[in-house]
């Protein structure tokens, strides 16, 4: 059975609490796993939530801050520890290559497992699988930083009735999808564009053009809410967003799960984020993330 679900492992800013371990998200999707921001402490979350090395296929790593990426040495370690049979490939943005590096290689141990580097240049398409694109932009922080977007091809669903109407059934209704077409019907006469779903992981960043092409038609959205209201100058001033900001933008982009994460740690009532959320007028599903929660992706349209 195809699982789809978002995986916190971690929920804190820049300073970790007693509560919550530094970043750490993976993307359960279907058959594969993709890891964003493994900060410090990462793999022992992995360990608390179930998630094995095994698990994981690509690693996508926002930006060059530490309670982004310090967690990479562990989790590469351990990829290698474990033998995973499969590639696993990482996206950073380029220009923080020699931060990967480091952290590669930041103690001695034996590579067993081909981890390839697939580094973030600009905007656009970084892979394209028959099950997913995941594409990259750019936002706006104080160094350079992209979120990442994953989009499922569209497909089609059948429509009972109009497969009866025309005497269409049994085998020959897995017929007339691989060959698009049976006994002169078309598969649009019985068929319906089923609207593939899409993800989004949106960190550290200031309003910019990137944070809302990012979000726009998503279903599940991962957002950074590190401030307040309160505090939208300290917010502007380091590159980041309010909990009412980043419920703009899902309101805007017709978001349907909407996830706030990464909060300071000066806010001690995570309630005050949903409530801002909400005054600023999303109406969809709202969560206030913490460490260890399984979020899943909302059943398609």
């Amino acid at each position: 059975m195809s699982v789809r679900e978002l995986v916190v492992l971690g929920t804190a800013s820049q300073v970790p609490t007693r509560h919550r371990n530094h970043n750490g998200y993976l993307l359960r999707w279907d058959g594969e796993g993709i890891l964003f921001d493994p900060g410090e402490g990462t793999q022992r979350q992995m360990l608390r939530a179930g998630v094995a090395a095994h698990d994981l296929n690509r690693i996508c790593v926002t930006h060059f801050h530490g309670d982004h990426s310090l967690g990479l040495a562990g989790v590469i370690q351990r990829i290698n520890l474990d033998r995973v049979p499969h590639e696993v490939t990482a996206h950073y943005p380029r220009s923080g290559r020699r931060f990967f590096d480091r952290l590669r290689y930041a103690t001695a141990y034996r590579e067993t497992v081909a981890l390839t580097e697939a580094p973030v240049d600009a905007d656009g398409v970084l892979a394209a699988t028959p099950a997913y694109t995941l594409e990259a932009r750019r936002l706006s922080h104080p160094v350079e930083s992209f979120g990442y977007r994953l989009v499922e091809p569209d497909g089609r669903r059948m429509l009972p009735d109009r497969l009866a109407a025309h005497g269409i059934k049994g085998p020959d209704v897995g017929r007339i999808q691989h060959e698009g077409s049976l006994r002169g019907v078309p598969l649009e006469a019985v068929s319906e564009v089923r609207r593939g779903q899409r993800f989004a992981f949106v960190m550290d960043t200031r309003l910019c053009e990137g944070v809302h092409a990012l979000a726009e038609g998503c279903d599940l959205l991962v957002i950074e809410s590190t401030f307040l209201d309160e505090d939208e100058p300290l917010a502007v001033e380091h590159g980041h967003l309010t909990a009412a900001q980043a419920a703009r933008v899902a309101r805007d982009a017709g978001v349907r799960h909407l996830v706030l994460t990464h909060f300071s740690q000066r806010y001690g009532e995570p309630d005050a984020f949903e409530r801002q959320a909400r005054a600023a007028g999303f109406e969809g599903e709202l969560t206030v993330a913490h460490d260890l929660l399984r979020v899943p992706v909302p059943k398609r349209r």
